[in-house]
């Protein structure tokens, strides 16, 4: 299957991406003090249907999964990385919740994830989500025809790491079109000049994962699918899914 899309076919992506856009502003809205991940789960879950869409994490089980995941969106509370299940756990005050979602619609695929503090919010974790869009920001930025991917992913984490963040390690963003994870590989570290040449066409997801304290390490929970911080500390996920045009960058998860 070719890694490059035409431009009616990112026109095609371009709505699944508002599907996912509005899925991920109707949990943010719903989201609060006392309210279930399941129930957030039920509100991306009505949001994708509506559209006449279906939702591309249930019941997903890549080749390492030794169980499917079990929900439409994941849901990632404070050292919860990425890859939450959602249960029937409540929202605290000051809990950090990171979203992701992902959704088909007449067979393509759009994927992004947003992260917010849930009630009273602790100035570390606004500066940790703050930093987490800024390097999904200078991602976007270089996808660009001409660039290499050395220099995406070096824009991604080079500041990140500068200010003392830890980025997930061995994970990153990907490739995605009639499926959702595709070649090529998006890392979230590299060098300039370095990788294969982003050319008119391709689209990606990118997704940085920052982590509080400049630790990368994880490991998974009793769920098999919830990847938590080795060291404890919280975590933050934003993602887009970005097609690769002549005139720029094109975010195709938006409203």
């Amino acid at each position: 299957m070719s890694m490059i899309k035409s431009p009616d076919e990112i026109v095609l992506m371009r709505e699944a991406g508002r599907v996912v856009a509005n899925a991920l502003a109707a949990v943010k809205s719903s989201a609060g003090v006392g309210v279930s991940l399941k129930e957030l789960d039920e509100v991306a879950a009505s949001v994708i249907s509506d559209a006449g869409a279906a939702p591309a994490f249930l019941n997903y089980q890549p080749r390492w999964a030794t169980v499917p995941f079990s929900g439409v969106i994941c849901t990632s509370v404070n050292d919860a990385v990425v890859h939450g299940v959602p249960n029937e756990y409540r929202l605290q005050d000051g809990d950090l919740l990171s979203v992701d979602c992902g959704a088909f619609l007449d067979g393509w695929c759009g994927d992004a994830a947003v992260s917010f503090v849930v009630g009273t919010a602790n100035p570390e974790d606004l500066a940790l989500i703050e930093a987490t869009e800024a390097a999904l920001a200078r991602g976007i930025e270089a996808a660009r025809v001409g660039n290499k991917m050395g220099d995406l992913a070096y824009a991604i984490g080079g500041a990140a790491r500068r200010a003392g963040y830890g980025l997930l390690a061995d994970h990153g963003g990907h490739g995605i079109g009639r499926t959702m994870h595709a070649d090529p590989a998006v890392p979230n570290e590299g060098r300039p000049g370095r990788g294969i040449k982003l050319t008119e066409g391709l689209v990606i997801a990118i997704e940085p994962m920052l982590i509080l304290g400049g630790k990368d390490d994880y490991y998974h929970d009793d769920d098999e699918w919830t990847l938590r911080s080795t060291s404890g500390r919280r975590a933050a996920h934003s993602e887009h899914t970005v097609a690769i045009t002549a005139d720029g960058p094109l975010v195709l998860t938006l409203p």
